[in-house]
């Protein structure tokens, strides 16, 4: 068996593209996942060329460094934690990431600052901003259940960080913005 990591792999349709892609290139796929594909075997010469560019003109990559493949699963990780919209209040991120890859939250968020530019609790912020202007745009949910379905401690504080980060009141967003989001692949 054969793991390859694919970054920028953040949704149900990009699992189904790379599916596809593969399939289109004669590979079939034991598993496909968000950020990862498992193969029997590892992909002749010829169709490891052909993967690589197809990928990348549909904006993905394959990862060959551990270390960038490292944090494309912390991303993948902390991406559908947020979409699951299922935190709860006294959610760590810290000891999640812990927890989840066995290894010192410390180093982790070091390299994770070092590869992607920003931290790793500010990438998690974003992420969570923009579930909240997707649940605000579609107007399923109250901002108290927001607030609570996303692990913050008050809607005030929900909205204190979200003002922060966009520059605005979940409420003017709503009211003025909607449809402004960004694809989760572009969220830093």
């Amino acid at each position: 068996m054969t793991t390859l990591y694919i970054k920028n792999m953040v949704c149900q349709r990009c699992i189904l593209i790379v599916e596809q892609v593969l399939q289109k290139n004669g590979i079939q796929p034991v598993q496909v996942e968000l950020g990862e594909v498992i193969l029997s075997d590892f992909p002749s010469p010829e169709q490891e060329q052909k993967l690589r560019a197809e990928l990348s003109s549909l904006g993905f990559e394959w990862l060959d460094d551990q270390r960038s493949q490292l944090i494309e699963q912390v991303k993948t990780f902390l991406i559908s934690k947020v979409q699951s919209g299922e935190l709860p209040e006294d959610f760590s991120l810290v000891k999640a990431v812990s927890e989840a890859f066995h290894r010192d939250y410390s180093s982790i968020s070091k390299l994770f600052s070092e590869l992607e530019g920003i931290t790793m609790e500010h990438f998690f912020i974003l992420q969570k901003t923009e579930k909240v202007k997707e649940w605000l745009v579609y107007n399923e949910l109250s901002l108290s259940e927001i607030a609570f379905r996303l692990g913050y401690n008050s809607v005030a504080y929900l909205s204190s960080q979200f003002k922060k980060t966009t520059g605005m009141t979940p409420s003017t967003f709503k009211a003025n913005h909607r449809g402004r989001r960004k694809a989760l692949d572009q969220v830093h």
